[in-house]
């Protein structure tokens, strides 16, 4: 054997060891998040064309469940945090219990939306409605559907806008959304409301979707919420 094969060899070897040994990392040591993240890289790009999909190399923060916030017994917890880009989803989480998010499979483009009861805290519908190639009508008419004493949580994921009609943006505004009037083209947006409450959500965040400011070429800033929401009392 000459010394060139013999060091190919010795490579080879090294490789057997070393790829497996990367498999267990990626597997045990990552962090959740970080294999949610990748995974979802992978399916963009198994999704071809359609819309851009140029994404910075940075990961942006997921989060977690557990809510910073101790809420009184006639409150109900909530996490929320927007969708990344066209890469990671949004995530909506009730009493430290995740409702909505890619690990449970029910996240999607657009707007996503939790219903609670607005007394217990129970999760009455969840939804995701794609507002670029999607169609408003079935958004349109789960909002008319969402009963007085209700609790709406709401979160971005890519583009919430496109599709927007006025009776849409309307029946949000009646949530309390101050914000959905100006909700634009790829802007990052958050927001809890109730149907039925009569006044404006102090939760809800925007972040403008500016070139200039972008976190994710595209893309701004992934954005999160948390608090105590209130029990409906009649």
């Amino acid at each position: 054997m000459t010394r060139q094969q013999n060091i190919n060899q010795k490579v080879l070897l090294a490789l057997l060891v070393l790829v497996p040994l990367l498999v267990v990392i990626i597997t045990f040591i990552l962090p959740d998040d970080s294999i949610t993240f990748i995974a979802e890289w992978r399916r963009d790009l198994s999704e071809g064309f359609g819309r851009s999909r140029q994404i910075s190399s940075s990961k942006p923060s997921g989060g977690s469940c557990s809510s910073q916030k101790r809420c009184p017994g006639d409150h109900i917890s909530f996490f929320i945090h927007s969708g990344a880009a066209n890469v990671m989803a949004p995530k909506i989480c009730i009493q430290n219990k995740m409702v909505l998010g890619s690990v449970i499979n029910n996240a999607g483009y657009g707007i996503n939306i939790v219903v609670l009861n607005g007394k217990t805290g129970e999760v009455i519908k969840i939804g995701h409605f794609d507002m670029y190639f999607g169609e408003v009508k079935p958004l349109l008419e789960l909002l008319k559907s969402i009963e007085n004493g209700s609790i709406v949580l709401m979160a971005s994921y890519d583009d919430p806008s496109t599709k927007l009609n006025e009776d849409v943006r309307k029946l949000i505004a009646e949530l309390g959304s101050s914000e959905i009037k100006s909700l634009g083209f790829r802007d990052n947006w958050v927001f809890v409301g109730g149907k039925g409450a009569a006044v404006k959500s102090n939760f809800e965040k925007i972040m403008k979707n500016d070139n200039a400011k972008n976190k994710y070429d595209n893309w701004p800033e992934l954005i999160e919420l948390q608090g105590c929401i209130p029990k409906y009392l009649e």
